[in-house]
């Protein structure tokens, strides 16, 4: 059944709670570099961030890789990542204290994200992150991930908040796809990419700094309509993945 309070947030992890984007890109290059390959790890992920691991991994390669050989190749670059984040993660300015303004007005709040469980915990454990949120679901509790709506509409579910009345927090055109494809609205978070690069968001902004859960409120309200997914953005060929 929906929430009496309708309305509700939902956050993907990586580059929206916190700005990891180009440490994860650099772990990228670095296994790149390992496996011989030239592939720009930031435009790769300026245009794939938000799926899994081995889905970003199998648009690199010209011939089929069995997925056994893809998911050691997403531990290694997960390892990769977690050294050189180590000592850096910090969640997004203003983020606490937003999250705290948005529960006291009232909104329930998820996490939608692609990574799994451990590497969930790496974050939001460790940045004590995970009491903020009524649900989180993640790689694990989905069968197909961004830019398939699957995550967060799983959210909705578990939130009991329609989809019509879910904000979603993207940083990813995929992920912004996603939100659409789940019949969502979205703020896009310019952590990596500029606004132009997103389709139609609710709000823009670069972290969450004087962000007012109330002028979120008004903007739902003031405009009702969920916009369709672009078909430029989300019927590529990763779309086959």
């Amino acid at each position: 059944m929906p929430n009496s309070n309708p309305y509700a947030l939902v956050f993907d992890m990586d580059g929206v709670l916190v700005d990891n984007t180009p440490v994860q890109a650099k772990a990228f290059q670095l296994l790149f570099r390992d496996l011989g390959l030239e592939t720009n790890a930031k435009k790769l992920l300026a245009r794939f961030n938000g799926m899994p691991a081995t889905n970003i991994l199998k648009t690199i390669f010209k011939h089929p890789v069995p997925e056994k050989q893809l998911k050691e190749y997403a531990a290694q670059r997960e390892f990769l990542y977690r050294v050189l984040y180590y000592e850096k993660r910090r969640e997004t300015p203003g983020l606490t204290d937003f999250l705290v303004a948005a529960r006291a007005a009232g909104f329930r709040i998820g996490l939608g994200t692609g990574s799994p469980a451990d590497t969930i915990g790496y974050i939001i454990d460790h940045l004590d992150l995970r009491r903020h949120f009524d649900v989180v679901v993640g790689k694990d509790d989905v069968d197909k991930g961004k830019p398939h709506p699957d995550t967060f509409a799983t959210v909705a579910e578990k939130l009991g908040v329609g989809p019509e009345n879910c904000l979603v927090f993207e940083d990813a055109v995929l992920g912004e796809q996603a939100a659409y494809k789940a019949g969502m609205r979205c703020v896009a978070v310019l952590s990596s990419l500029k606004e132009k690069n997103f389709q139609a968001p609710l709000h823009v902004i670069n972290d969450f700094t004087g962000l007012r859960p109330e002028h979120l409120r008004e903007l739902l309200d003031q405009n009702p309509r969920v916009p369709k997914p672009d078909k430029a953005r989300s019927e590529r060929a990763y779309m086959k993945l």
